[in-house]
């Protein structure tokens, strides 16, 4: 790939980004993937001097890359005298201490990329904490093994050296903050639930906004409540939790809700942290599964979105709504595949176009709409 075009800070870090095709990615368009990728990275204000596309056909166990990639890329560094690496796929910590000294640089991985991501996002105490939690996780698991910012000296037979105190000391703070967050995790959850009796006891129907990252969810929200919810044409711009009144025909007709965008292979951790607040969607009455039906990938996304939805335990009701319809140069070509998710509607939000139909369908469900059964009612 040619090195981009940027106007060059001399003061600022020189970065690296690698994008793999390793063996375990499914990914039916893989240009699509590492293009996800820089877009990840631009979405973290991050300026790549140099970017290179290389394929695995086997992962290599201290240094996830094999040794002909390695060198390949170890070249780069040197000759560009790189400071920074970012890699499209999660390391171990063992791989990413060998790659910090092969490389001679500061190595992230894809998770540290999303956490960052959503690190500058989170708005509200509840989104910043999540985050918060997730970030001290990742940290902790950085701590095992050797040689992590501190000396392993060892001390006599049966006792502790310096460098192990000092890590347990690290690992025993970091647990501290964790268990903290999570007790005012905790009280963000308490409210939650609180609200969620008393709309309950209303009989407020409660949708959700759910759909893979930059698929236009905040931009539904606002087109179907008249809100000004922010909105950005990029991956996570959007973090935090935001609910609306829905009115259809100048009557109340529920509450809407927009949540965090999914993405393949999110962190492990950011799923953990944000349980809480996706565990909402276990109470909504109607999930809108929002599409970007511009993105060739779009029916991958839909797995990746069902399976993130599975691992939560949702089983709702899902209304598939497949926006930037107006991007498709040919939708009828898509009959056959659009035939496969019902019901669906076709939108665009930003033109609003389709629109009406979605708005339809919801007060039709809304008047017809089955007695779900909560927790809090049995």
């Amino acid at each position: 790939m040619t090195k981009k075009s940027q106007s060059i800070d001399a003061y600022r870090p020189k970065v690296l980004v690698i994008g793999v095709d390793a063996p375990y990615n499914k990914t039916a368009n893989i240009d699509s993937y590492f293009s996800e990728f820089l877009n990840l990275v631009a979405s973290n204000g991050i300026i790549y001097d140099e970017a290179i596309f290389i394929k695995l056909r086997e992962i290599e166990s201290a240094t996830f890359l094999t040794k002909g990639k390695l060198e390949e890329a170890q070249k780069i560094c040197q000759e560009k005298k790189i400071d920074e690496v970012i890699i499209s796929e999660p390391l171990t910590a063992m791989q990413e201490r060998n790659l910090n000294e092969i490389f001679d640089a500061i190595v992230f991985d894809r998770t540290r990329l999303i956490l960052d991501i959503f690190e500058k996002a989170a708005l509200t105490s509840e989104g910043k904490t999540q985050v918060a939690i997730a970030l001290l996780q990742h940290k902790k698991s950085r701590l095992a093994g050797k040689g992590v910012f501190m000396s392993q000296q060892s001390g006599v037979i049966g006792g502790r050296g310096f460098g192990e105190t000092a890590k347990e000391r690290e690992t025993r703070h970091i647990e501290n903050q964790i268990l903290k967050l999570r007790r005012d995790l905790e009280r963000f959850q308490q409210s939650r639930a609180t609200q969620r009796k008393q709309r309950l006891s209303r009989n407020i129907p409660l949708l959700c906004l759910v759909g893979y990252t930059n698929a236009g969810k905040s931009t539904i929200l606002n087109a179907l409540t008249k809100s000004d919810v922010f909105a950005a044409d990029r991956p996570f711009a959007t973090l935090d939790t935001t609910t609306r009144e829905l009115y259809i025909d100048s009557k109340k007709k529920g509450v809407i809700s927009d949540t965090v965008g999914f993405i393949q292979m999110l962190p492990h951790h950011l799923i953990e942290a944000f349980k809480s607040t996706l565990s909402e969607l276990q109470y909504a009455d109607l999930l809108l599964e929002v599409i970007d039906l511009a993105d060739p990938n779009w029916e991958s996304h839909i797995k990746i979105v069902a399976s993130i939805l599975e691992e939560l335990g949702v089983q709702q009701q899902i209304l598939y709504v497949f926006n930037k319809a107006d991007k498709v140069a040919d939708v009828d070509a898509l009959s056959g595949a659009l035939s496969r998710y019902q019901p669906h509607v076709l939108v665009s939000a930003l033109s609003k176009e389709g629109l009406g139909e979605l708005m339809d369908f919801l007060g039709t469900w809304e008047k017809n709409r089955e007695a779900f059964s909560h927790p809090e009612k049995k």
